[in-house]
């Protein structure tokens, strides 16, 4: 049995929230000196002792290059670098990769040449640290300078994906640390980080980090909202902590007798952020947030997955319209779980997350659990890496057709960043499609073939206007016809730039005979 009599200390409201504070908190500890390589191996199981050594001499090396340098708040500039390789190890991330972040600033910041550092590292974790260099030159703005920045941002990502990850690990850091910043950059770098970076850690699947990054950004780009949220937080108490203490000793004693192991039991707060997100589309009124504290629940397999659920929903009555599988259909960046919300019996809602193990490592660290230390090489882990970074080979081929910088960013985030909602062809294919899509990006995303050439639509088996709004698990179907073409008005009924794109494209082709065509 998981003792469980240590969490429940946790769920007063007001300790819940300084248990966030202290999660956003900067790595420095006293326990022992701040930069021991020590720390970082301490992270890393099974660790060899060729890694160690390669770690260990990246960090005499940046040390020596960054010697005199200091930061903002008057400490050793190599306490960042560190930090961030810290941050790597925390992922549990390859050797190379993390001997490239604690050096990540020397080709930029120092006198060391590249040839010097491939000399005594080789190629690969040069250009790692030149990849990082390109993106630390980015200073985002949404203007037209910029524009090229980002693309090239992209092409990092698709070239090597550990690049980005040393950048959102260096990006941590300096956002823990922003309070040191001069006042007039510390908006713009909190913009940035919660525009970009936690955007790109979510759609990566870093579920952690993405919540990280935002809590720090928070007060710097909302103010206000940061503070009415706290507000709200430390004044609502979702469940007792008898009454959750209650829910747990009865659900561990029930699933024992079902014979679903449980290999642990513990929960997340809902983050700062993402609350003050939640809050605003229900018009701040915080009773209607079900999931400010859940219990997560991790089990052996995916059949003891349901089995939990059973059990769970025979136990207690559940929030209707509040069950969500995300096993049998994952989230875009690789998030699996089932969720459900219950009466907890004293009148409160309680969210129960189940997973495996795997799942719950996959849901806090995304892509880096398949760059991690024990993972790299591995050809499965290869693959996932290839399939959960498909996207960024699309974004570049969608970047290719943006003719207007000031549509850069917009176009970026509603294609890429913004929610997702997953419908299905009539065989059961899982599209992923931006919220607010339409049939017509339905049918462009299949292909442009099924795009050009679509006469109408039925979704859930009844026909439907061209212009309907998609919603989470519809089934679509598209008519194909022929003769059927591209219209003008198509523009204003898709969401997507690809399908926007294959509508121009076929327009400016056809624009004479589709015109006459219109005109009739």
């Amino acid at each position: 049995m998981p003792d469980t009599a240590r969490y429940w200390a946790f769920f007063f409201p007001s300790l819940l929230f300084f248990g966030i504070v202290k999660s956003m908190t900067p790595y420095m500890t006293n326990d022992i000196p701040d930069t021991n390589p020590n720390r970082i191996f301490a992270l890393l199981p099974d660790i060899t002792e060729h890694d160690k050594d390669l770690i260990t001499r990246a960090c005499h090396f940046a040390e020596k290059a960054h010697e005199g340098q200091l930061r903002n708040s008057g400490e050793p500039y190599y306490n960042h670098v560190f930090a961030t390789g810290i941050n790597l190890a925390t992922l549990r991330m390859d050797a190379e990769t993390i001997a490239a972040g604690i050096m990540h600033d020397v080709l930029e910041d120092t006198k060391v040449t590249a040839e010097e550092m491939d000399k005594e590292f080789g190629g690969t974790i040069v250009c790692l640290v030149q990849g990082v260099t390109k993106l630390g030159k980015l200073k985002y703005s949404g203007t037209e300078r910029h524009v090229e920045s980002l693309r090239k941002f992209f092409v990092a990502m698709a070239d090597d994906i550990r690049v980005v990850v040393i950048k959102l690990c260096d990006r941590l850091h300096n956002i823990q640390t922003l309070q040191y910043v001069p006042k007039e950059k510390q908006r713009r770098i909190a913009l940035e980080t919660l525009e970009i970076h936690a955007r790109l850690a979510n759609r990566l699947g870093m579920g952690r980090l993405k919540a990280q990054l935002e809590d720090a950004a928070f007060p710097y780009v909302y103010p206000e909202e940061y503070k009415k949220t706290i507000e709200l937080f430390e004044s609502v108490r979702p469940i007792s902590d008898g009454q959750l203490e209650k829910v747990v000793h009865t659900l561990e004693e029930e699933l024992v007798i079902f014979d679903v192991e449980i290999r642990q039991i513990d929960y997340r707060v809902k983050h700062l952020y993402s609350l003050w997100q939640k809050l605003k589309r229900y018009k701040m009124d915080v009773s209607k947030v079900h999931d400010i504290v859940a219990l997560r629940i991790i089990v052996p397999n995916v059949g003891d997955c349901y089995q939990a659920l059973g059990v769970i929903h025979g136990l207690y009555r559940p929030v209707p319209s509040r069950f969500k599988d995300y096993i049998a259909v994952p989230k875009p960046n690789g998030y699996k779980s089932l969720h459900t919300t219950i009466f907890s019996g004293d009148g409160s809602t309680l969210e129960i997350q189940i997973r495996t193990k795997e799942m719950h490592i996959e849901a806090e660290y995304g892509i880096a659990s398949h760059l991690s230390y024990k993972e790299l090489g591995k050809s499965g882990s290869k693959e996932e890496v290839i399939k959960k970074t498909g996207w960024t080979k699309e974004l570049l081929e969608w970047q290719k057709g943006e003719e207007h910088h000031q549509d850069f960013m917009k176009n970026l985030k509603s294609d890429f960043f913004e929610n997702r909602v997953f419908v299905f062809t009539p065989k059961g294919d899982v599209i992923d499609l931006p919220e607010g899509s339409t049939p017509i990006d339905f049918s462009y995303a299949v292909h442009s073939d099924v795009g050009d050439h679509t006469a109408g639509a039925k979704v859930n088996g009844k026909l439907v206007p061209l212009d309907t709004v998609l919603q989470n698990k519809d089934i679509v179907e598209i008519d194909i016809k022929e003769n059927s073409s591209p219209r003008r008005k198509w523009l204003d009924m898709s969401k997507t730039t690809m399908a926007k794109r294959h509508i121009r494209a076929y327009i400016k082709e056809h624009g004479g005979a589709l015109d006459k065509f219109l005109t009739r």
